[in-house]
């Protein structure tokens, strides 16, 4: 299928690996543009594609965030891909102010301002796509993991206003909602449950497996490819909308 986004230009947050670097080499190789975004300003990792430039991007500097801001009243993007790298495990009980507030202003914020600064270009072609990247602890927060639960949840809210504002547009908005996809994130994720217990690695990771349905965790370029077709021309009556991608693992309906 052919996702009708030659000649669009697509900005992918947190580009160089994972999730981020996934949805970007698909974004490219159907034929948009892709500005990747990252710490280290590399484009993904075996991203061969011709139409992908890295960009340097620390969500955590407000300075370089507005540095990228400014660049988006100059160089307007069709599509926005808005990821960011989770905060340190930890239960909510005990989690200091300090800690929300930092999990918030290198999360949240840059993401709302960020996407404040592409609206404008979107709006004035009549097309646009946002896509911002959560996780299934929106939905069913994760043991031990309190600052993402609670900060992606707020995004999630952000996000679900924002598609009603700007659907006028012509512009969606989404989320997609990872569960365990085979990333450098999960396997940290994975260590630190086995430090924590005692178990070897290898039992932590089969014991996870087992509560997935598909059975298995599921690989980065399958969640690519769903973020991608959210930015197609075919998906232009999807928004608002938060999509799974979990190989089943969410009972909830």
């Amino acid at each position: 299928m052919d996702f009708g986004l030659t000649g669009k230009t697509a900005l992918v947050l947190g580009a160089s690996r994972g999730l981020g670097a996934a949805s970007a080499t698909i974004l490219a190789v159907e034929g948009a543009h892709v500005i990747a975004a990252s710490r280290s300003g590399s484009i993904p990792a075996g991203g061969s594609v011709d139409n992908i430039e890295g960009l340097v991007l620390d969500l955590s500097d407000p300075a370089s965030v507005a540095a990228l801001i400014e660049r988006l009243a100059e160089q307007p993007v069709d599509i926005l891909v808005n990821n960011c790298g989770g905060p340190a495990a930890g239960p909510a009980k005990g989690q200091s102010v300090a800690a929300w507030r930092a999990a918030f202003e290198t999360m949240a914020t840059p993401i709302f301002s960020i996407t404040d600064a592409a609206l404008p270009g979107m709006i004035a072609k009549g097309w646009g796509r946002v896509v911002t990247i959560g996780s299934s602890g929106i939905v069913q927060p994760i043991p031990n993991l309190a600052l993402s639960n609670g900060v992606r949840g707020a995004i999630a809210g952000w996000s679900k206003t924002l598609a009603e504002e700007i659907a006028p547009h012509g512009i969606t908005v989404n989320m997609v909602l990872p569960g365990r996809i085979g990333t450098d994130r999960l396997a940290q994720l994975d260590g630190l449950k086995a430090e924590k217990t005692g178990a070897a690695l290898d039992a932590v990771q089969k014991a996870s497996r087992k509560t997935i349905p598909a059975g298995r965790y599921g690989k980065p370029e399958e969640f690519g490819a769903v973020v991608s077709f959210l930015c197609s021309q075919q998906a232009s009556y999807v928004t608002g909308s938060m999509l799974r991608v979990d190989g089943g693992l969410i009972k909830g309906l």
